[in-house]
């Protein structure tokens, strides 16, 4: 029986629509159904005690896809770890080795795809060239048993990719959250004008078949927008994180080891940021809060939802549980932009380093 779909209005009525098979929409983000009694099912009010009870959020993301042989083997060589790990492919197969990133491209014929005939772009312009294949990641929080991500990811792609388009999958361990690095021919393999297109709905019901897999596996785990949480900050790109991650390890490291290695380059993409927030907080002159007003205005509808939830749960005999909705609602962090956020971190550091700057412009004492 496909899952029903309830958007809840701000007066506690609402829709159902059981002809999309996703998870509960638990908020409408404006978008307002016709009128009827809202009833939530047991399926919405399991997802409203793992939304409220703060459940592990599963992560299904596109990483980037490559747009030439040499790029899908680069990336494929990359997550195999130059052959120290193995690459699961579609058929049940196991590549290891230095050759196997070659071997699992060649098996799927990368070179015979249309795309692949189209020139590189002239350096400096933007490369327009189809995708071959599309990388995605599916990860969960730290202390998740590698294998059971690993089983859910194998019955993830096989549900959603099998028989119609290769893929490719390997399993990490080397960081605190495990995650599996997918990989998947972006042409059908019966009907090549039949591209494998991924949309944020795509994503967003990917996610959410990927925690219902988990919890098959017997792990806790959800999937709801980071609005409906009361989460404002937008995840930074895989090379951004890298990048701040290989800077902090440096800045552990003590002077003597630090003086043999060579330190990490900033992020140009962070390195923007942090200008153009010192330049406002000299001059005094733009704003830090550009887009603060949408988001304030989606959390206020986020919050209206979330009442009108709470008011259904009571109306049923879920007291307890519309308590907590409330109190999950009240905790909800307050909404910033990055800008703020990234000028309240500069303020709070300049205030800790006033006290190191005072004492080294202070006279020494005298020695009598």
């Amino acid at each position: 029986m496909p899952k029903q779909v309830v958007r809840v209005d701000r007066s506690g009525r609402g829709s159902a629509d059981a002809s999309r098979d996703m998870a509960l929409d638990i908020v409408s983000y404006g978008r307002r159904g016709p009128g009827g009694t809202l009833g939530l099912g047991a399926d919405q009010i399991a997802q409203i005690q793992r939304t409220v009870g703060r459940t592990p959020e599963v992560m299904v993301k596109v990483s980037g896809g490559g747009r030439d042989v040499g790029g899908v083997e680069a990336h494929l060589r990359y997550i195999g770890r130059h052959g120290k790990l193995p690459i699961e492919t579609d058929e049940g197969l196991a590549h290891q080795g230095r050759g196997a990133a070659k071997e699992v491209t060649a098996d799927w014929q990368l070179e015979l795809c249309r795309s692949e005939y189209k020139p590189r772009p002239a350096p400096g312009r933007k490369d327009t060239r189809a995708k071959l294949v599309h990388n995605i990641v599916l990860s969960m929080p730290a202390g998740t048993p590698p294998e059971k991500i690993l089983a859910a990811a194998r019955v993830f792609a096989r549900e959603n990719f099998a028989l119609q388009y290769r893929y490719a999958m390997v399993l990490h361990t080397d960081q605190p959250h495990p995650h599996v690095h997918l990989v998947v021919k972006c042409e059908h393999e019966f009907e090549p004008a039949k591209r494998l297109c991924i949309r944020k709905d795509t994503l967003r019901r990917w996610r959410e078949q990927f925690a219902a897999l988990m919890r098959e596996q017997g792990v806790a785990a959800n999937a709801t927008p980071r609005q409906v949480r009361g989460q404002t900050r937008k995840p930074y790109r895989d090379a951004i994180h890298h990048r701040l991650r290989a800077l902090r390890t440096f800045g552990q490291l003590p002077p003597s080891e630090r003086s043999r290695h060579r330190p990490p380059k900033t992020s140009t993409f962070m390195r923007a940021k942090l200008d153009s927030v010192l330049r406002v907080l000299q001059t005094k002159r733009g704003a830090l809060d550009a887009g603060k007003e949408t988001m304030q205005r989606t959390r206020q509808e986020v919050v209206a939802d979330w009442h009108a939830v709470a008011d259904a749960l009571r109306s049923q005999g879920q007291a307890e549980l519309a308590d907590r909705v409330e109190r999950f609602v009240a905790r909800m962090p307050v909404v910033h932009t990055d800008a703020q956020r990234m000028a309240d971190r500069w303020r709070e550091t300049e205030r800790s380093r006033a006290p190191e700057r005072a004492d080294a412009n202070s006279p020494e004492p005298r020695v009598r």
